[in-house]
C-alpha cells in the first residue's frame, strides 16, 4: 500500500480480538500480541480481512450476549 513504509509487516491482535498493522522489526507494543502471521502490507490487510469478521469488541459481544469466539 505504501511505497516507503517498511517491507514487512506482523498483524496483531488484542485483548478486545481486534485486529492491527505493525512494522515486523519492531517490538510489540504494550497489549497486543502476534497473530502468527507475518506479510506484506497488502497480505496482512488481506489476512485481517479474512479473520477479522465482527468488528465488535469482545467485551461488547459479551455484554450483547453474542459470541465471544
Amino acid at each position: 500500500m505504501s511505497d516507503n513504509g517498511p517491507e514487512r509487516w506482523t498483524v496483531l491482535v488484542n485483548a478486545e480480538e481486534q485486529y492491527g498493522l505493525f512494522p515486523a522489526e519492531l517490538p510489540l507494543p504494550d497489549g497486543w500480541r502476534p497473530a502468527d502471521f507475518t506479510g506484506t502490507e497488502d497480505e496482512c490487510v488481506r489476512y485481517v480481512d479474512e479473520h477479522w469478521t465482527d468488528m465488535r469488541p469482545l467485551s461488547l459481544r459479551k455484554a450483547l450476549g453474542g459470541s465471544a469466539a
